[in-house]
């Protein structure tokens, strides 16, 4: 029992730890725990391939796919459409593309510009 409870506190601080994080999990952590499932998986003789080509697995990928499909075509694509097309993409492209040219020359960016300075003594 004591066991248990220490497992338990242990853990809900590890969470609340993990909450506390700025920066959240990398893409090379992402990946890492992917290996390691991977390795996982293979010591307890799953078959990934054969679950992967299983029907039922095509079916459910079918089904997300056209669900999504589905939510893309009937909600999404106006919208996103509506501010792609916009001079409000135009303005942010252009911007960027400016940023990028001085900082290529070696010049500051419009935030560096216009940045606060603090004398350090």
């Amino acid at each position: 029992m004591v066991c248990n409870n220490v497992s338990k506190y242990y853990l809900i601080n590890k969470m609340k730890n993990l909450n506390n994080k700025k920066g959240g999990i990398s893409i090379l952590g992402i990946l890492f725990l992917g290996f390691i499932l991977i390795i996982v998986l293979s010591y307890f003789n799953v078959n990934i391939k054969a679950i992967v080509e299983s029907p039922k697995a095509k079916e459910n990928f079918g089904y997300v796919g056209s669900a999504g499909r589905s939510l893309w075509n009937d909600y999404l694509k106006k919208p996103f459409s509506n501010v792609v097309g916009s001079d409000t993409v135009q303005y942010f492209w252009n911007s960027f593309l400016k940023n990028m040219k001085n900082i290529q020359d070696g010049k500051p960016t419009d935030f560096q510009k216009v940045a606060p300075t603090f004398p350090v003594n």
